[in-house]
């Protein structure tokens, strides 16, 4: 089992995503249908922050929910974890499906088909994770892993071992973004 305790929150990892990728992020996020938990949270936030009242919050455009929610000073790790999840659905499927592909796992369009996944074994991991990084870019790769890390630690723990999840290798990889 990995030490989540030496491994990046996602908070940490939201506070330090590029710009862009935050507000990609953000849009994603209140286009997430299945984000309606974190979405009342965010929007009880903004309006505590705005001063608007919730209804209020709630009728904004999407482009301005993003991007209050981009200026939040901080996010919840329930938030941060889902913002990186609405994130990989909505722009990195196809990375996702490379993974997968190379690990052998059932998919579909990037979301993993079988309710009952085992720990792919740290060979196979090494594998995959060589030839992601062979075609996407390794900050890409390194926020993935953070992502499915910490969304199911006993599946995708052997992905902390990895020489791109190391601090060296993360710092250098999220520099890039």
């Amino acid at each position: 089992m990995v030490d989540l305790a030496q491994t990046k929150r996602p908070s940490q990892i939201w506070k330090e995503l590029a710009a862009d990728r935050r507000l990609q992020a953000a849009d994603a996020f209140w286009k997430d249908e299945n984000a309606f938990a974190e979405q009342a949270e965010a929007i009880a936030t903004i309006a505590q922050r705005i001063k608007f009242r919730l209804k209020s919050v709630q009728s904004l455009p999407v482009e301005k929910k993003a991007r209050h929610l981009v200026a939040l000073p901080a996010v919840s790790e329930a938030m941060a974890a889902r913002l990186l999840v609405s994130f990989h659905l909505q722009h990195q499927r196809p990375m996702m499906a490379a993974f997968l592909d190379a690990l052998g796992i059932a998919h579909e369009d990037g979301m993993i088909a079988d309710e009952e996944l085992t720990a792919p074994d740290a060979s196979k991991l090494a594998t995959a994770a060589t030839t992601l990084t062979g075609s996407h870019p390794a900050a890409d790769v390194a926020l993935y892993f953070s992502t499915l890390l910490w969304q199911d630690p006993e599946t995708w723990g052997g992905l902390a071992d990895l020489p791109l999840m190391q601090p060296e290798s993360a710092g250098a990889a999220s520099s890039t973004t």
